[in-house]
């Protein structure tokens, strides 16, 4: 069966490396997977041998959705888009995400991730290596994606994959990532503000929240010193926690 350039189709065939994915995920009887983008269920297989409460797959080509349905039992089978399903769908509190996701929607999947009312206990994911730079990456050296993402978890890099593992060979390598969901309280103000920290990077965090919130510059100076930052700080340096405060001290 033909990968389809359309759905950004990219099979990781190395059994080593699916088992590293698997164990990173840390399953257990009574853990509710979802497993988005299963393909050929080589993934998909070894999940099951761990034995979890309850397997969901979502896969968006027919065919392969088809394929899975005859060969694979005790699972239950999904034919659509996760980003679609997901939200739509009630999820117990301590259910995990795994998957090999295609690069053009790992940012969107995030997304809709932050926005469920219980988002997964522990993320596992195989995606752009640079795309998972940018989501694992710490103060000083935060960015918009890195942040938002704090919102909601806790970002590991966990290894490489290089290209020549995949069928058909992608252009670029791959990571797997893990996010653990965190008991940070964000909230819509959070994300807001997120955003509006990393409009443009190159300038001083306190100004991007003034201009893009369309607040005072003291009543942006006055959240900085409430939540004892620097006014001259750049926005990468901002933890999860500073950005959480100056959510709360500036809308």
């Amino acid at each position: 069966m033909k990968a389809k350039k359309s759905l950004g189709q990219h099979f990781l065939r190395n059994v080593s490396i699916l088992q590293k994915i698997v164990d990173s995920l840390e399953i257990d009887e009574n853990d509710t997977i979802v497993e988005i983008g299963p393909g050929h269920g080589e993934l998909t297989r070894i999940i099951l041998t761990k034995n979890p409460k309850k397997l969901i797959v979502i896969e968006k080509d027919e065919e392969l959705a088809i394929n899975l349905r005859q060969t694979l039992d005790n699972i239950q089978i999904i034919s659509g888009d996760a980003l679609d399903f997901l939200p739509k769908t009630d999820l117990p509190n301590n259910w995990k995400l795994v998957g090999n996701i295609p690069y053009y929607i790992t940012g969107r999947l995030l997304r809709v991730v932050s926005e469920l009312p219980s988002p997964p206990l522990q993320t596992v994911l195989l995606i752009q290596k640079e795309v998972a730079e940018r989501i694992s990456a710490c103060p000083p050296k935060a960015n918009l994606l890195s942040s938002v993402t704090s919102g909601w978890a806790t970002a590991k890099y966990l290894f490489t994959v290089s290209r020549r593992n995949f069928h058909p060979v992608p252009k670029i390598d791959s990571a797997v990532i893990s996010l653990r969901r965190n008991d940070l309280i964000a909230n819509n103000k959070f994300y807001i503000v997120a955003r509006a920290l990393f409009k443009q990077p190159r300038k001083k965090a306190i100004n991007n929240l003034a201009d893009f919130l369309e607040i005072s510059k003291s009543q942006a100076e006055k959240a900085f010193v409430s939540c004892g930052l620097s006014l001259n700080i750049r926005s990468q340096n901002l933890s999860s926690a500073d950005i959480l405060c100056l959510s709360s001290k500036s809308l």
